[in-house]
């Protein structure tokens, strides 16, 4: 049984920085995050490799956010900088047993719970 546990969103003023971190057993997959805003569809946001050695971000959030993950501790990360009130949303870890990093949110198997990112202006 594979499980997902996010943690580190919270309320925080437009520009401010948070990171978020997904703890996760079992084997080493391809990790993403993505997020999902209140009438809107979730969204692919970063995603990284096995290794760490490769990394995929959506262009909303080029430049300003980083994805990483430490194999030794099975846990991911998403270093959230320069928050923008359009990044308020529900962020999610999920995880693909697949090849490569996907954008599809279908093609990952195993989710998180969630956390809970508000940006104010």
């Amino acid at each position: 049984q594979v499980q997902l546990v996010e943690s580190g969103g919270g309320l925080v003023q437009a520009g401010d920085s948070l990171r978020l971190s997904c703890a996760a057993s079992g084997r080493t997959f391809i990790m993403g995050w993505f997020r999902q805003a209140p009438g809107k569809d979730r969204e692919f946001v970063a995603g990284i490799s096995r290794t760490g050695g490769s990394t995929l971000y959506a262009d909303s959030v080029k430049g300003r956010f980083t994805i990483s993950r430490d194999n030794a501790k099975n846990t991911v990360y998403l270093q959230m900088n320069s928050l923008k009130p359009e990044d308020t949303a529900v962020y999610y870890c999920a995880a693909d047993t697949g090849p490569i990093v996907e954008v599809d949110p279908k093609r990952y198997e195993y989710w998180g719970q969630g956390t809970q990112v508000t940006v104010s202006s």
